[in-house]
């Protein structure tokens, strides 16, 4: 299976809305996708992951690298994981947890939660 990278703008907002599969073949995929809209100078990120139907450890350094890059250049990176995703709840969020780096990311259920400024993040 394939990575795809959809990106848009809401509110002020990138909007990447990533489907397939995060693994070391595809996973450079996102990568060269956020350092693209960085270097077009968007800050404020939204990786919408309701799409992805596995990750392995090199997609969860694609997003740890990504969180790292946003907070170099004091921007915002929000996750959404929903907590109903094709197969008993996102993928990413079960092994995000799994290796403890959850509570590394604000979380949000949808991307109109995660474009509200008042939403509360979902908890780790």
């Amino acid at each position: 299976m394939t990575l795809k990278v959809a990106v848009g703008e809401e509110s002020g907002w990138a909007v990447l809305r990533v489907s397939g599969e995060m693994d070391l073949l595809t996973s450079p995929v996102l990568r060269q996708r956020v350092h693209d809209a960085v270097a077009e100078g968007r800050r404020s990120v939204v990786l919408d992951l309701s799409d992805v139907l596995f990750c392995d450890s090199s997609g969860v350094g694609v997003l740890i690298a990504t969180r790292r890059l946003i907070r170099s250049c004091q921007g915002r990176l929000r996750l959404i994981l929903p907590a109903q995703g094709a197969v008993d709840g996102s993928h990413v969020n079960r092994v995000l947890a799994a290796l403890g780096v959850r509570r590394l990311f604000e979380v949000f259920p949808d991307v109109g939660a995660a474009l509200d400024e008042e939403a509360t993040p979902l908890s780790a």
